[in-house]
């Protein structure tokens, strides 16, 4: 029997028990990571150098991409550190800070991808208000009640999660710090209901948000369908389903992680789908994104486009200025 008060470490799910597997797993979440970094950070630097991206849509994008960096960022190093190494460790102050960072960034991508429905819903069913209702300081106060609400749900979960009595041993069961995993350590029936308590709160908010995105979706392809013009439906649907798709995603990982039966619940499964829904989405988010937002594939093609022609000129330049200058080619003596 162990309490919180004297462990000092979990121990994760390692992916397999074969050396060979482990590198693989290892070299999997490296290509995983690297493309979930490159293609965020690409939509970074498109809406911060493309001036036609200085939109509502495209700042809420940006906060999006800041989510998903930092939710990958959350989890994947520490599960590639212990396949590399053959561990399955994480310290105690280690769990709790991923398992904050964690939750505080999937509940703010959450709160940032009902606000991206609410701009569609206003730009698409309300178009003579978007300026109004959607103005630089309305999108600041929304972002930033994302990004507060990100944080108070997962401060609130994190102290009452760690402020339980753990007496079943230290091994999680998941790759990763997670609250359901956690609480199959406790022991504490009023600590377990306080919890119970905050995630009942939790799905209720959940609930609302996502009758609000079905609610507005309903009301935007009403819209869409009674515009005269296929041209103008057609680009009224591809500023809408990337959205559409990304929630989809989100939300259908996230409930089938939380609310599958147990009877059907194994570490494999389990591992499975906490990968679907920790994982995928922030690096599959950029390229939904980008396949069907024709003004963002432009930003791209743009900025690559002039950092290549860039990068020639200047080597083009340098080579110039060396043959130009043959003494400075010669080695001193």
């Amino acid at each position: 029997m162990s309490n919180s008060s004297s462990l000092t470490q979990f121990l994760l799910l390692a992916f397999a028990d074969r050396r060979e597997l482990q590198l693989l797993h290892f070299w999997l979440f490296l290509a995983i990571s690297l493309a979930a970094l490159l293609a965020n950070g690409l939509i970074l630097s498109a809406v911060a150098w493309d001036h036609h991206l200085h939109t509502p849509m495209g700042f809420f994008l940006l906060n999006l991409s800041l989510t998903d960096l930092g939710s990958i960022c959350t989890t994947v190093p520490k599960a590639m550190h212990n396949s590399l190494w053959n561990t399955t460790t994480i310290s105690y102050m280690g769990c709790a800070a991923q398992l904050f960072f964690f939750y505080f960034f999937l509940s703010a991508e959450f709160s940032l991808l009902t606000i991206m429905c609410y701009d569609r819903y206003v730009a698409i069913c309300k178009p003579l208000h978007y300026g109004t209702l959607l103005g630089s300081r309305a999108c600041a106060h929304m972002a930033a009640a994302a990004w507060a609400t990100g944080f108070l749900y997962s401060l609130l979960h994190t102290a009452n999660t760690f402020s339980l009595p753990l007496c079943q041993g230290n091994a999680l069961g998941q790759f990763f710090c997670e609250i359901p995993a956690i609480h199959k350590l406790s022991c504490s029936h009023s600590g377990y209901r306080r919890e119970i308590g905050l995630i009942g709160v939790s799905v209720c908010l959940v609930f609302g948000c996502f009758i609000f995105i079905v609610f507005s979706y309903v009301q935007i392809f009403r819209a869409v369908l009674r515009i005269p013009s296929q041209q103008g439906r057609h680009k009224a649907f591809s500023t809408c389903l990337p959205h559409l798709a990304v929630v989809s995603l989100f939300v259908s990982t996230g409930a089938f992680s939380h609310l599958k039966p147990p009877s059907i619940s194994s570490p494999s499964l389990d591992l499975v789908v906490a990968v679907l829904y920790s994982v995928v989405p922030p690096a599959l988010n950029p390229l939904i994104y980008s396949l069907r937002n024709q003004e963002l594939k432009d930003a791209l093609r743009k900025m690559m486009t002039g950092c290549f022609s860039r990068a020639i000129t200047c080597l083009f330049s340098s080579v110039q200025h060396s043959l130009c200058n043959p003494l400075l080619a010669q080695p001193a003596f």
